[in-house]
């Protein structure tokens, strides 16, 4: 035993003086291929450093300017952007295309505000909301659905006055026959004869008191600065009473399906929940959406509202 460990032990020391010296003879035949890679990569530097100037000016091209000090001035680019605000025809009153764009896409960043502001849109989209509220529907129908049929019944209720806007504003300046502040002076006449016949004579002075203005003479002299906060606030007090005479059916629902529940000793039992089938039952019966939709429509075709 101890014979064959002395041998194993010998043979490692064996092979470990073996790569040692292998170890000892790799660097002198690494020196010796050296100078050969030296000597070929030195005998190329040469040829390339001594290639003439002319040469590298010559491959380089107009690239490389003679002088660094005093550079050539760029030239000028040919061709151009050019955009026409001038206006176009016999008399240059016609509205040039550009302008005409600049203007439908001014038209369309202001839109939604005129939408709500100056037309019958926020109080027919208040009372359809009250009236889903009435009903105990958070979500449903959603606020999209409520939207679309407002605006909808906003272009219905607005059409005649957006035609009348068309043919006295938008279509005489198009043509050149009206300039700029001619053609919104006559468009915007139609839009406030809608709105000062659905103001409260309250809400204007309030809002003429408050901008410390002359009381106009009637309402073609009111400015639209002051008639439009005045016309929303009308429409959202109109939007009011009409959302409470809603509610009141509903409400009456509510306390008396409150009062049987408490009559028959269920006061865990929401009354919401036993209420809702009967409230949406009632509104079906009644043919709830027609009627309010057509009561709103009806209420900006026959006259002003009531003051």
């Amino acid at each position: 035993m101890t014979r064959s460990i002395r041998t194993g032990v010998i043979a490692l020391l064996v092979a470990l003086a073996g790569g040692i010296a292998l170890a000892l003879a790799s660097p002198a035949s690494a020196s010796a291929a050296v100078p050969a890679q030296v000597r070929t990569s030195a005998s190329s530097v040469p040829a390339f450093a001594a290639a003439p100037s002319s040469a590298l000016e010559s491959s380089a091209g107009a690239a490389v300017l003679a002088d660094p000090k005093n550079p050539t001035a760029p030239t000028a680019p040919s061709g151009g952007v050019s955009i026409q605000i001038g206006g176009t025809g016999k008399n240059g009153n016609k509205p040039s295309s550009s302008l005409v764009i600049i203007l439908a896409v001014t038209a369309l960043s202001v839109a939604p505000a005129v939408l709500l502001l100056t037309t019958s849109f926020t109080k027919i989209f208040v009372v359809l909301s009250i009236t889903r509220n009435a009903l105990g529907l958070q979500t449903t129908p959603p606020t999209q659905v409520l939207a679309g049929l407002a605006l909808f019944l906003t272009l219905f209720v607005m059409s005649p006055v957006l035609t009348k806007v068309n043919h006295d504003g938008v279509q005489p300046y198009l043509k050149g026959t009206l300039t700029q502040s001619q053609a919104f002076e006559a468009g915007s006449k139609p839009l406030k004869t809608f709105m000062a016949g659905r103001t409260r004579p309250e809400e204007l002075a309030l809002i003429t008191k408050a901008a410390n203005m002359p009381r106009p003479k009637d309402a073609a002299h009111v400015p639209l600065t002051t008639l439009v906060p005045a016309f929303v606030l009308s429409e959202l007090r109109s939007a009011f009473v009409i959302g409470f005479l809603v509610f009141v059916p509903f409400l009456i629902i509510d306390m008396a399906v409150a009062s049987i529940l408490m009559s028959m000793g269920m006061m865990m039992l929401p009354p919401v929940i036993i209420s809702l089938p009967f409230k949406l039952i009632f509104f079906v019966l009644v043919d709830g959406w027609r009627l309010i939709a057509g009561s709103l429509v009806e209420s900006y075709m026959h006259g002003p509202p009531p003051g």
